[in-house]
This record gives C-alpha cells, structure tokens and sequence, in this order.
C-alpha cells in the first residue's frame, strides 16, 4: 500500500499538464512495485516450462524493491538524481534474467534523463527509447517475443505519440495499451510461448509496472488484482510445501460449479478469514480452490464452497505430516572453504543445497552463493561473496541459466578481474571447477573451465508444476519428468522410470560415470534402491550417489 495514496503529480496552472519531478516519480515507482506485487503470482503463472523455476514475477518483484528501498527516504525533487538512484537499486538487486534486463532499463532511461528536472513529453521518448536500446545491448543473443520486444514496441509507440500529446499522463496511458497489445502479440513471436498456451511473463511483468503507475496518477486501487483467478492448468501448488505458515495444518483443495457467478472480492475476501496460500483457478464453469488451514477450521472451505454451489471433488492433505515424511536426515552443515591466498584465483559458486556445496568446497572454491531454481541471488549478493577476498582474480560459476546475466552484471561492478563461466547447471560447474589450478595462468583456467563445460551430461528430475505439451512431450500437473540438458524430454510414473528412461535420452552406456545428486524431498532408502537399480542397468559404468539437499529436485544427475 502506497504510503500517500492521495496522487501527487502537481499541475501546472498555464500549462494544464502534469509535471512529474523527483519527489513525483518516487510515488510513481512505489505505485509500480505495489501494483506488481499484487500482480506478481499471475506472471509467476506465466511460466513455459513445467518445473519449479526462479520465477518471473518474484524476480521482477524483488528487483522493483531494492529499487524503491533505494529512494524510499529521499527527499530529492531533480527527476535525474532520483531516476538514477532508482536504476542503481535495481542493478545491484537485480534477481533472475528478467530483473537484470529490467535492470538495465531502468539504466537506460536513467541515462536519458540525467540532469533532467522534471519528466516532459520529449524527455519520456527519449527515455523509452534509451531504456529499449541499454536493455537489447544488454543481452548476447536478443530473444524476440520477450520482454525486449515489449519495451521496443512501448518506445515506438512513444516516439510516434509524441506529435499528438504533451501531457506525460496522456502518453503513458497509450504506453500502458501498447504494452499490453506488444505482450498479447509475443506467443506469434515466439513459438514456444505460443506452444504453452502463455504471453511473455517478463512482458507482462513489464506491464503491470507502466500500469500500476497509471492507475495510481488516475486515483486507481493498486492492492485489488484485476485478474484474481487463473486458468485451472495455470495453478501452482508445488512451492505451497515450501514454507508453511505457522498454524496451517492442513491443505484443503475444492472443485466446484458456483449456482451463481462468483463475486471474487467478497469470496477472496471471506477465504482470507480461514486461511493462507489462497489459490483459485477456473475452467469451463468449474473452480478449483486451494488453500491452507488450521485444524479448527479444516471444513470451513468445504462448507463454505457448498453454499455457493455444488462441490464435485475434495481433497485434504495434513501438511505437518507431509513435512516430517520429507528427507530430514539431510545434513544442512556448512561447507569448510580453505583460505584463498593473496593473487591465487578464487572461484565462487552457486549452490542450490548445502551438500553440494560441500562438495565444491571439497573441490576449492572461495565461496559459496546459495541459490538455484526459484531462489535466485541478486547482483549484489554475487558481489558481496568475492568484494573482500584477498585477490583480483576472481570466477563465477552461475550453475543455472537464470543466474548468468546477474552473475555477469556483478562482473562488471567490480575493479576486480572477473571471468563468469556460463555454467547452466551443477554438473557443468562441477566439471567446470575440476580445472581450477589456483596458482595458475588466469586466461588459460578460464579457457579450461569453459572447455570443461562440454564434458558432462546433465539430467534432472522433479514433478510438472504445471499440465502442458512442450517439443511434444505431453506432461500433467503432479507428474514426474525429466529434463536433458535443460530441455524436458519425458513424463514418468515413477521416479525410478524417469531416471532410466533419462539415462537411456542420455545414452548413459557411452559415458563412464554417473552421480546422482539427491534432494531433500526423497528418502533414502528410495536412493538407495533406484541407485542398486541403475547399477543392475548400466554395469559398465560406475554409479555414485551425493548428498545435494537441493529443493524441488528429487535428482540431479551427472553424466561424465
């Protein structure tokens, strides 16, 4: 919630137009960040692939508010100070691929403004036109049909506009259309948004901050979603067993055909009294509501839910006992990382779980960065893992393809010689840092792990997040699947299938060793068995099992 709800873009009395200095795009920035934050689960619905990910929406969202905690106390009416201010909070909190390219518009169109006392019309255009151009040099090989698109088309529409207004409201709100129609265009740009049935989520994203700024200049709510209930095939539940909240004992999921169409605020409103994690989805006139109660309120849903029409399925899960039947026996210690000497080249990696960062720690790195799938680290956490090491000679193994462009961007913060290997999973950076020679030429270890990347195989397996067909792998929300090398490429029934049949994809029996990885989400003596079983498959090779704890996955495999 906005902090003054009361607009404070002044008037100017011989103009008429709206003038927008300092202190007026600081309101517009934090009505940006809470329309996005009210916005932030349908773009985390948004999501192409089926697996638990660092999400769209949460990324952007975290990267608008390290951007608003940047000038939340500043009392700064010059709109280039505080502009600037802005695009510095975004880049150092900058999380995930989509909040480093939102990052770097807001680098471009601080640029653009620089000096500048207030936000006119010609200053807008250029401003859009700086942000688009920052943001596509920003990325090696530009992606049409993303967020990128988006901002192109919003700074066409800005420049051929601007001979038609000269009130920034006024552009804005045509801003705010063209926004929508660039992200409802991007599945025609980009074939496999189209082949998932979604728009851009990063384009959405983008969406919702030009919006959220216009409805606050309008006097609009910026806390009430517009669209408060996403298609069935579009819910999410798998980060729901992530945190439960203090006194929610039980997960309670409703179908049901209402006998009259749902006031969705009032029924928001009233689910809000019994629980958390609220979840509603809907589909040719059925509602699927999931939500998370205390015990003394176990049937409050389901009686509510009768009331309002006929119920066709229910299911209840104890979530206390879920958590105690998750691996608990995972050893979350710290890894001991060895002193980096003066000049000696330090390496830093990401880690999803804490034993395999044991295991890079065994293997000499000078620091460890917790973060993977769907917790991935800002800019500046990068940064702070390496800033106070005894050398300038520094490598970052990102190990996930949505950490690279924040690992990258922390590379270039710093008067320290920084190097980012692209490692886009675990294996590759463990196979990357097996030729680290810490006394070494740094040029030639660079070269070494970036040859090193194509040594290895990588296999993953978790549960679909979501029911959808991708390079026709057709694949239902609850499933097990498996993913190659980042791409999905088969449904199982059970884990010990998906693992087979991923190391058959894999041709595992032309390799000589697989690790297998395991999460704190399976038992052991299910590790145990399905790693006997690949052993009985695959005889030739040697099999070894590691301790990730890693979330989400049930296995991370490499194949070397």
């Amino acid at each position: 919630m906005l902090s003054d709800p009361t607009p404070v873009a002044r008037s100017d009395p011989d103009t008429a137009k709206t003038v927008i200095d300092g202190q007026t795009f600081k309101r517009l920035v934090e009505a940006s960040l809470t329309w996005l934050r009210t916005n932030h689960q349908i773009v985390n619905s948004l999501n192409v692939f089926p697996v638990p990910d660092g999400d769209t929406g949460t990324n952007m969202l975290l990267t608008m508010q390290a951007a608003f905690d940047e000038i939340a106390n500043s009392g700064e009416h010059n709109l280039g100070k505080m502009v600037h201010s802005v695009s510095h909070g975004a880049l150092m909190g900058a999380r995930g691929n989509s909040g480093v390219i939102l990052s770097q518009l807001w680098r471009g169109f601080a640029r653009a403004v620089d000096n500048k006392a207030v936000l006119d019309v010609p200053t807008m255009v250029q401003a859009f036109a700086a942000a688009r151009d920052t943001a596509y040099k920003g990325v090696v090989r530009p992606v049409e049909g993303t967020i990128l698109t988006v901002a192109k088309d919003i700074a066409t529409a800005a420049d051929s506009a601007q001979a038609s207004t000269d009130n920034p409201v006024t552009l804005l709100d045509i801003l705010v259309t063209a926004a929508d129609r660039s992200v409802q265009r991007t599945p025609e740009l980009l074939p496999v948004l189209k082949e998932a049935g979604v728009v851009d989520a990063g384009g959405k994203g983008l969406f919702f901050i030009l919006e959220g700024m216009l409805r606050y200049l309008k006097g609009e709510p910026l806390d009430v979603a517009i669209t408060a209930v996403l298609p069935l095939s579009e819910m999410i539940f798998e980060n729901t067993m992530e945190a439960i909240e203090p006194g929610q004992d039980f997960e309670v999921i409703v179908d049901f055909r209402p006998h009259e169409p749902l006031e969705l605020p009032v029924f928001y409103n009233d689910l809000e009294q019994m629980g958390t994690s609220i979840q509603v989805g809907e589909g040719d006139g059925m509602y699927r509501l999931h939500i998370h109660v205390p015990t003394e309120k176990l049937y409050s849903p389901i009686d509510y839910t009768r009331s309002l029409g006929v119920i066709t399925k229910i299911a209840i899960e104890n979530l206390i006992a879920q958590m105690e039947e998750r691996q608990d026996s995972c050893d979350d210690s710290q890894p001991i990382i060895a002193p980096i000497e003066p000049g000696q080249i330090a390496v830093i990696a990401v880690s999803p779980g804490p034993g395999i960062s044991r295991v890079f720690a065994s293997l000499g790195v000078a620091g460890i960065v917790e973060g993977g799938q769907t917790m991935n680290p800002s800019t500046q956490e990068i940064i702070h893992s390496f800033e106070n090491l005894p050398t300038d000679k520094v490598i970052l193994l990102p190990n996930n393809k949505n950490i690279i462009l924040a690992a990258q961007a922390a590379a270039e913060l710093t008067v320290k010689t920084v190097a980012v290997i692209p490692s886009r999973s675990v294996p590759q950076g463990l196979a990357a840092i097996m030729r680290l020679i810490p006394d070494g030429n740094f040029e030639t270890v660079v070269s070494e792990m970036n040859e090193a990347l194509e040594d290895v195989e990588t296999g993953e397996i978790t549960i679909a997040t979501r029911s959808v067909e991708i390079d026709n792998v057709q694949v239902r929300e609850g499933e097990i699947i498996a993913l190659h090398n980042g791409k999905l490429v088969l449904a199982a029934a059970s884990l010990e299938e998906a693992c087979l049949e991923l190391l058959k994809e894999s041709q595992a029996d032309h390799f000589e060793l697989i690790t297998m990885f395991y999460g704190d989400n399976i038992s052991k003596a299910e590790v145990f068995r399905i790693a006997d079983k690949v052993r009985t498959v695959y005889p030739a090779q040697e099999v070894e099992i590691q301790e990730g704890c890693q979330p989400h996955y049930q296995f991370i495999i490499a194949i070397e």
